[in-house]
């Protein structure tokens, strides 16, 4: 592996390492079975329930810590047998910490608003009063204490052992490469990705074409856990009385159903903007119409060669440092402290993520950077998501937890920063600033139209899931269906990835429901917060990290309107964020064409 993990633990399953989990577990037990004493929270008894809340808070940061380390672990070496076992062993300490955040949910249930108020206003839990309310409300959705316990523990071999079966076939799974010159090469399936943004088509193709072909050989697996994870839920919500699916959605991604509705009302009232883009790339390639692979192609220039793991990172500091000198600081330190996994290696599982623990207060980034500049902006993302970790390394745990739909800001917000800097470059040539705008409005046309259509194939399949099983042969029909009605006539017949819903790892994430629309929310916004950002200069910068130190402490809705005065619930917001992008297709449409003439001379 590439970072460093020891300030997570010297040795993995060395002796500090035991000595902490069986501390964790034996104060997880203890505090159990004190807060399994006490009578639901009355005026009587808040002493002791505060004594709960913090004891709770310091096994959440602890608990917290060793599962960032186990899942830098297992991202990197998928293959690794004693890593498997500890994420499973692991699982059985989260249930335990589940049936502690049971009675947590006992004791506000059938809480009066004064005593309620009166617990929030002492010192020690003011500045956790956000998280105290969630508590509250998703007292109001649970089942006895005894089912909530028996979900938990039932939880570790149902619901999450389907996710890890997921993560442990795509960590291992692997592909043939049919190479244009003939050349056959056994890959691991992380390093498809990169592959499918290559600029030649042949390769993109070839890479789409065989990891389908091996994802078809695993087709009955990945439905099997994709119905079980959905049908787990669908069980769980209707016992807790969860009127419909997406309200846990909501609830995890801290918006309202007026907020996510306004922003797939713009979505789809200016869904040309995005197939704009995708007409024009198909127009650049020769072709009537893109096919699934097509959507992050690169352009075939001459300056398309590969870059290296220090040239990319070259690249995002002198981006970063131009425009934003403290996230280049940042950044210049993870990798000097050797922070990020990026090397190409085998068993590695495929995507990128950043992980952090509240007890270190650092933050991990795992990639594979296969020398593309794709995998320059993959960089920039994830460092956008470290560098919000970084300032909120002084919050309490308990105020720490923001929702995907503020993290994903972050994380655009430092691709957006990465593309800023280049194309200010005086530098850079036409060439380079025709890859990076085609990279920028590839990428838009991914949270555009790529990510409803996860969305509404999501929406769809849970529906069809209340009435039972969904088979392997309606999972492909319905991907396809999704895919043409949402990208249209930007589609080339025949251009659907019919295996989509197996091939892409957020479908099988346990912990969160509707992994997909936090990604076109955290983009949009970002987008939002960045027009600010060239309009005011340098001086936006702090209510940018006020916005960011906010996002664990209030609804998505009140971070914005707290920190930059806007309203979410309303279409306009973002519709004003999408149509941004067509400034910047027609400079890609403005400078391509003479990119190209000199290209072909």
């Amino acid at each position: 592996m590439d970072w460093d993990l020891t300030s997570y633990f010297p040795l993995f399953d060395g002796e500090e390492m035991r000595r902490f989990k069986t501390a964790l577990a034996a104060e997880i037990g203890e505090l159990r079975e004190k807060a399994g004493g006490l009578e639901p929270l009355n005026h009587k008894n808040a002493d002791a329930w505060e004594t709960a809340i913090l004891g709770f808070e310091n096994l959440l940061t602890r608990i917290r810590h060793i599962g960032s380390y186990v899942d830098c672990l297992t991202a990197a070496d998928a293959n690794n047998e004693a890593f498997a076992a500890e994420e499973a062993g692991l699982s059985v300490l989260y249930a335990e910490m589940s049936k502690l955040g049971v009675e947590l949910l006992r004791a506000f249930k059938t809480a009066t608003d004064a005593d309620f108020e009166t617990l929030c206003a002492r010192p020690a839990l003011a500045d956790a009063r956000y998280y105290l309310e969630r508590l509250r409300h998703q007292s109001r959705f649970t089942m006895s204490p005894d089912e909530e316990k028996l979900a938990a523990d039932l939880g570790v071999d149902g619901l999450v052992a389907w996710g890890r079966l997921y993560d442990t076939v795509s960590g291992k799974l692997e592909f043939d490469m049919a190479y244009p010159d003939g050349r056959v090469e056994r890959l691991p399936m992380s390093q498809r990705r990169s592959l499918m943004e290559h600029a030649d088509r042949r390769i993109r193709k070839a890479a789409f074409d065989g990891g389908n072909k091996a994802w078809a050989g695993f087709e009955h697996v990945a439905a099997a856990a994709l119905n079980a994870i959905s049908g787990i839920r669908l069980t769980l919500n209707r016992h807790r009385r969860v009127d419909h699916f997406l309200d846990i959605a909501l609830f995890q991604a801290g918006i309202s159903r007026p907020t996510l509705d306004a922003m797939f009302e713009a979505l789809f009232s200016d869904i040309e903007t995005g197939r704009r883009i995708l007409r024009y790339k198909a127009q650049t390639m020769g072709l009537p119409g893109v096919a699934w692979y097509d959507l992050g192609a690169e352009l075939e220039l001459p300056q398309n060669d590969s870059v290296s793991w220090d040239d990319g990172v070259r690249m995002v500091l002198q981006a970063f440092h131009a425009a934003y000198p403290g996230m280049a600081a940042y950044t210049r330190e993870a990798c000097d402290r050797r922070w990020i996994d990026y090397s190409r290696r085998p068993g590695k599982r495929p995507g990128a993520f950043c992980t952090g623990s509240p007890l270190s207060k650092e933050s991990r980034v795992y990639m594979t950077f296969n020398d593309t500049m794709g995998d320059v902006q993959t960089l920039a993302h994830e460092l956008g998501h470290a560098f919000h970790g970084h300032l909120m390394g002084n919050t309490r745990t308990l105020a720490r937890g923001y929702p995907m739909t503020l993290a994903e800001s972050a994380s655009t917000f430092g691709e957006m920063l990465l593309i800023k800097g280049l194309l200010d470059d005086p530098a850079t040539e036409n060439t380079v600033r025709a890859f990076l705008l085609n990279l920028e409005t590839s990428h838009a046309a991914v949270y555009l139209l790529d990510i409803p259509v996860r969305y509404e194939f999501e929406k769809t399949f849970h529906e069809e899931r209340i009435q039972g099983e969904v088979p392997v042969s309606r999972l492909k029909e319905l991907m396809g269906e999704t895919q043409r009605r949402v990208l249209g006539d930007t589609l080339e017949p025949g251009g659907e990835d019919p295996y989509f819903w197996a091939s892409k790892l957020h479908f099988y994430i346990t912990g969160t429901t509707f992994y997909n629309f936090p990604y076109t929310f955290g983009f949009l916004l970002s987008r939002g917060l960045f027009a600010r950002f060239l309009e005011e200069g340098p001086d936006f910068l702090p209510r940018y990290e006020a916005f960011l130190r906010l996002s664990g402490s209030d609804t998505a809705e009140n971070v914005v309107r707290r920190s930059i005065d806007q309203d979410l619930t309303r279409p306009d917001f973002w519709v004003e964020a999408i149509r941004s992008l067509n400034p910047v297709q027609d400079r890609l449409e403005a400078v391509l064409p003479t990119v190209l003439k000199d290209f072909s001379v």
